[in-house]
């Protein structure tokens, strides 16, 4: 761990206040925030931020670290070591975006998780839920399982490996063998897996993008909506019923449309995305206007990747800045069940640090061009990249 750290003259971004709070002095000690005050603190290391904004690092509530291909069938005939290399190189690029937590949504396991914890990868902090849970001909890369018996022992099964949730496909999507609006557990299933999940004391998300799909996942107590682009007025009114979360994942339809994207599909398959595109966008308006509580989600795979940060410019189509940093931060942190741990810049939490030039809050481009604005990333109190002065 680093010695005792303050970063001084920040002007602190507060998340859930959706405000900047100007000359604070952060201590960093032993990966965590030990203090923030408004008056002048000493220690071994000090970092000025004078003119610049310190924030927390961001959450990507919607990731699949380990799909370093866009091509299933390509991944299905990787060597575990290779796959696991490959995901170590994603992960990394994750974390020089600012990102310094992920909830995996299909793929990582607990190795994934371990390797990154004991840094043997350099990443974000990794939330696992091991393989997809899905109905025969259901999706892919998926552990296929039928029936409430099947269910609750994969779910005890990953449980006992420490998965942090469990995700079902409940209905088809975009590159789903299934329809998109197919169904894809009946109900029954879906209470056994809720019920089998709320045992451990976790949850399940749902892949589900028709409203038929999210309003019977959230009556079975699905806890998250992963996509959700076709859900209407009467799903919100289920959010709002069953406290639930929506995660949006516009930028992986986004990076699938774009001409110079690594394996652009056929212009017609272009022209179908983008109705997606503009329903998701419709879905996450109606969902901004309730209120509900919204996740930063990106479903990137392969090199498109890269593209992780466009869910900021996308989102602001519809949504103010402000309320788009609290996806990626303080509502993330409740996503994870870690508030307080992760997503502000709170005495206790993990020093998961950003120093960036400019105001997020009034302009969400901030955060898209981490090459000249992103200038320092801490995570658990570790330096990761540090392009501001250190006093001393």
């Amino acid at each position: 761990m680093t010695s005792r750290i303050v970063f001084r003259n920040a002007t602190v971004l507060d998340p859930r206040a959706g405000e900047l709070l100007p000359d604070r002095s952060v201590v960093v000690a032993d990966g965590r925030i030990v203090e923030v005050t408004d008056e002048p603190v000493r220690a071994a290391e000090e970092i000025d931020v004078r003119g610049r904004v310190l924030m927390p690092g961001l959450i990507d509530s919607h990731v699949h670290a380990t799909q370093a291909s866009a091509d299933f069938a390509e991944l299905k005939s990787w060597s575990p070591y290779y796959a696991a290399a490959r995901a170590g190189q994603v992960l990394d690029q994750m974390l020089m975006r600012g990102f310094t937590t992920v909830r995996d949504m299909g793929g990582a396991d607990h190795g994934v998780a371990r390797a990154v914890a004991e840094g043997l990868f350099r990443g974000p902090r990794v939330l696992f839920g091991g393989p997809i849970i899905a109905p025969t001909g259901g999706h892919g890369l998926t552990r296929i399982c039928d029936g409430e018996v099947e269910l609750r022992r994969a779910i005890r099964e990953q449980m006992a490996l420490g998965a942090h949730h469990i995700k079902l496909t409940v209905s088809g999507g975009v590159v789903s063998p299934m329809r998109i609006d197919a169904l894809g557990y009946s109900e029954p299933e879906l209470r056994a897996a809720v019920d089998e999940a709320n045992l451990a004391h976790r949850y399940v998300a749902g892949h589900a993008y028709t409203a038929e799909a999210v309003n019977r996942a959230l009556r079975c107590g699905v806890r998250t909506i992963e996509h959700g682009n076709l859900m209407d007025e009467s799903s919100v009114e289920l959010f709002q019923q069953y406290q639930a979360f929506y995660v949006p994942t516009l930028a992986t339809y986004h990076a699938l449309t774009r001409d110079d994207a690594p394996r652009a599909l056929p212009a017609e398959n272009r022209r179908k995305l983008h109705d997606v595109i503009d329903a998701g966008l419709h879905a996450l308006e109606l969902a901004d206007r309730a209120g509900l509580k919204i996740g930063y989600g990106t479903d990137l795979h392969g090199e498109l990747h890269s593209y992780q940060l466009a869910e900021f410019s996308l989102r602001a189509q519809v949504q103010r800045p402000a309320e788009i940093v609290r996806a990626a931060t303080i509502t993330g942190a409740e996503i994870a069940g870690m508030v307080g741990q992760i997503g502000e810049i709170v005495p206790g939490a993990f020093a998961d640090l950003l120093v960036v030039d400019g105001n997020p809050l009034e302009d969400i481009g901030v955060l898209t061009d981490p090459e000249r604005r992103l200038l320092l990333i801490m995570q658990g109190g570790e330096l990761v990249r540090n392009d501001v002065t250190s006093v001393r």
